[in-house]
């Protein structure tokens, strides 16, 4: 991430329609969110376990795409994807997946990637499932959206020896 991102930033962070897929549910303000920029764009992946990464098409933020929960001795991390709503349906998840899926392997010997979804989010269902990654289980009512439980699914996908 880097200070030039952060209008696109701000408006996935602030989109209602994404809150329900991530972990934040409330707006940020601009200087949060560039305060975050600035604390986490050098950061060391060994010391604060994640790697936050942009996609761009050349000229336009297209996306955003996170390792989080980095076990450097158990070899996996968490994987969180988010392509703005605009550029949907065009390739984008699967291009970055498999850039992250590659640098995790190449330059921090990743084993694997795992994620959890909620049931209900097609889109990331549908994306996981054409990157191949596996449905290992179904946590039952793990997420609270719109007042209603709703079932999580857990993808894992190998991606090293």
């Amino acid at each position: 991430m880097e200070p030039s991102d952060i209008e696109a930033i701000y408006r996935w962070e602030n989109d209602p329609a994404v809150w329900g897929v991530s972990i934040a549910h409330q707006p940020f303000s601009r200087y949060a969110l560039q305060r975050f920029i600035d604390e986490n764009s050098c950061s060391d992946i060994y010391a604060s376990r994640q790697l936050r990464l942009m996609a761009d098409d050349g000229d336009t933020a297209v996306g955003c795409i996170d390792l989080y929960d980095f076990d450097p001795f158990h070899r996996r991390a968490s994987v969180g994807v988010l392509v703005d709503s605009r550029m949907r349906r065009q390739g984008y998840g699967c291009a970055m997946l498999a850039a992250l899926e590659d640098f995790g392997l190449q330059h921090l010997d990743l084993h694997q990637l795992h994620c959890i979804v909620a049931a209900d989010n097609k889109q990331s269902v549908s994306l996981f499932g054409k990157a191949g990654y596996s449905n290992c289980g179904i946590l039952k009512e793990w997420v609270l959206s719109n007042g209603r439980w709703v079932d999580a699914i857990v993808f894992q996908k190998i991606i090293g020896q």
